[in-house]
């Protein structure tokens, strides 16, 4: 199917490929019948080769299973899930918009650099996401133990009102519970006790600090030009402090990064929530509002976030 071939799928009409991962692509769709009739949407699918095989089917399983039980305001949104011809679907809310990685590839493009109260404000929502999933418990009240596993920019969307949304929580934590010796994540935001085979919610403190990096410094802070590279500057603590590359960035912030990246996991933000409290200060929340968001995107990409 090309990217503007319309087709129906159950009480979906297929409007455009938004796109296509390793396990399923995601479809922009219109709701044709039921309580939620016209309503625009995204549709996950898993691919029809997979379909055929047990393990991802399993694991689309549990995305679709836990996703039901997160509802954040920072947290891309489930509506249903369900099979339809042996495909595997999961319909979530469409977020019009933009990823953050597109935004700081954009910014990088034009050799400009994202304003330091907006990074603030983006971890923030990041942390808080992060932080309700950690304590997040199931319908009994027995805790889901979720951890993210793939914080990064490309997983954190900008609606064009400037509402910030957290996508993929159910298949990463599946990953996590079915990873046998492989190393799960993007190579970049592992922590260093991902790669000694510990997953924890502190796994995702450290990916989010390396996204808030990258928002303020447009660069990467552990890098290399293989993965063994990277994974070698993890586990020794190689980066430049955030005030080298961004001197215009408060003191205490290049601090509080400093910390989130300790050597020695003790010494570092404990809880999601913890992190939130040191970055309250450094940030004027009248200058990093979802409005401002809003109209910085536009003004990156010359026209609405989603168009």
């Amino acid at each position: 199917m090309t990217e503007t071939t319309k087709r129906v799928f159950g009480r979906f009409e297929i409007q455009s490929l938004l796109g296509r991962g390793g396990m399923a692509e995601v479809y922009r769709a219109k709701v044709l019948s039921g309580a939620r009739a016209g309503w625009t949407v995204a549709i996950k699918r898993l691919i029809p080769d997979l379909a055929k095989k047990p393990e991802y089917v399993d694991l689309f399983a549990s995305e679709a299973d836990l996703s039901r039980y997160l509802n954040h305001p920072n947290i891309v949104k489930v509506l249903e899930v369900g099979v339809k011809d042996d495909v595997y679907f999961i319909v979530m809310e469409l977020i019009d918009g933009r990823d953050v990685g597109q935004i700081v590839r954009r910014f990088k493009q034009k050799g400009i650099p994202w304003p330091v109260d907006f990074a603030v404000y983006v971890a923030k929502a990041l942390l808080e996401a992060l932080g309700y999933a950690h304590t997040a418990v199931g319908p009994t009240g027995k805790p889901l133990g979720i951890v993210h596993c793939d914080v990064s920019p490309s997983n954190i969307f900008v609606s064009r009102t400037g509402d910030l949304k957290l996508g993929d929580f159910g298949v990463a934590r599946a990953r996590a519970m079915h990873a046998s010796d492989a190393v799960m994540g993007k190579p970049y935001y592992l922590s260093p006790e991902v790669l000694a085979g510990n997953v924890t919610p502190a796994a995702d403190l450290w990916a989010a600090t390396v996204t808030l990096y990258e928002l303020l410094t447009l660069e990467r802070p552990f890098t290399g030009s293989t993965p063994d590279e990277v994974y070698a500057a993890i586990r020794h603590g190689r980066y430049n402090p955030v005030h080298r590359l961004r001197p215009e960035a408060p003191e205490e912030l290049s601090d509080v990064i400093a910390r989130a990246f300790s050597r020695d996991p003790d010494d570092r933000f404990q809880t999601a929530e913890e992190y939130v409290e040191a970055l309250e200060p450094l940030f004027d929340e009248r200058v990093g509002t979802p409005l401002a968001i809003s109209a910085l995107v536009r003004g990156l990409f010359g026209a609405p976030a989603g168009a």
